[in-house]
């Protein structure tokens, strides 16, 4: 973590999300008649239905990480938010690009790296550990199934704790560069106004003025996130590896994501052709809507604490 980080972050922080909001809230304007509602309705009870039946195949997004305090990209109207994130295409190609990137993603990764599994992570972890659940496909990267105690998690677009060589493809801990970057920037601070979903931090320009960025230690390399920047292609062996999954499946159970961008609706189409049921939970609606079986708008950690309490008492 950056000493930036350290300075001014106290232990009350833990409950709050980096962007704020109160992360003991799970409810995210839904009251308890609502909930109550969605949780005693047919579809809910569907839902059930499908899960109980196993090998369910979960498909995430960042929405089941915002109440970890991570933000997503386009919220509950599906909308794009304002912050542009980094392409591929400009990382590659402009040095000063590379080094605002860093510069920002040096303070910005450990507000990703402080978050914290919330309730539905957990309810996912204990839905595979009753064996109800074949795998995970994940197009987060903040690792928050994993610290849940989940296994055979696909990272669709990589993870932000580690860091690879675009020469060598040697890959390192996010840590071991990230204390290369203070040595090598000593007494380097800059304020934080924004976090974003990547975990890009918005700092002002003249900030960033005289920071420096280090290449590869073992070939002089550029370094890259070892995650699938916008532009970027996924690994066609990953991508193929969700399909196989995917199309094993008995129930496609997406949370929390819009379905906006085809890399993760793509396995949604994928179930579908093979009339293989889709659910979807989720705030807001989501581009699978149509192609679902089961799509509930509620929040994901009482959705799926609901699940696990309905699942427990059917069984």
């Amino acid at each position: 973590m950056s000493d930036a980080f350290a300075d001014g972050i106290d232990q009350a922080d833990r409950t709050r999300g980096i962007d704020g909001t109160d992360r003991t809230d799970r409810t995210r304007g839904m009251d308890h008649t609502d909930q109550a509602d969605v949780f005693d309705g047919p579809d809910f009870r569907t839902l059930v239905d499908l899960v109980a039946d196993g090998k369910v195949v979960i498909l995430s997004g960042a929405g089941l990480s915002t109440e970890s305090g991570i933000p997503d990209y386009r919220g509950e109207t599906g909308r794009k938010r304002q912050a542009d994130p980094m392409t591929y295409q400009t990382f590659i190609g402009s040095a000063e690009a590379r080094r605002r990137y860093w510069a920002r993603s040096h303070l910005g990764w450990g507000h990703i790296a402080r978050a914290a599994p919330n309730a539905g992570h957990h309810a996912v972890a204990e839905l595979q550990a009753r064996g109800l659940v074949a795998g995970i496909i994940t197009q987060n990267v903040d690792g928050l199934h994993q610290a849940a105690g989940a296994q055979q998690v696909i990272e669709l677009h990589g993870a932000i704790d580690r860091v690879m060589c675009l020469s060598c493809g040697q890959r390192t801990a996010r840590g071991l560069l990230d204390q290369r970057l203070r040595e090598i920037n000593p007494g380097w601070r800059a304020q934080v106004s924004v976090i974003n979903p990547d975990g890009d931090a918005v700092i002002a320009d003249d900030q960033i003025d005289g920071f420096e960025i280090v290449d590869c230690h073992s070939c002089g390399g550029l370094l890259k996130p070892d995650v699938v920047f916008f532009g970027e292609n996924v690994p066609r062996p990953r991508v193929d590896e969700c399909y196989a999954l995917t199309g094993d499946a008995r129930t496609l159970l997406v949370l929390g994501s819009s379905l906006t961008v085809m890399s993760g609706f793509r396995f949604v189409r994928h179930a579908g052709e093979r009339a293989i049921p889709v659910a979807i939970i989720n705030k807001g609606a989501t581009r699978g809507d149509d192609h679902a079986l089961v799509a509930l708008d509620a929040p994901l950690g009482s959705a799926l604490t609901a699940l696990l309490a309905r699942l427990g008492t059917a069984r």
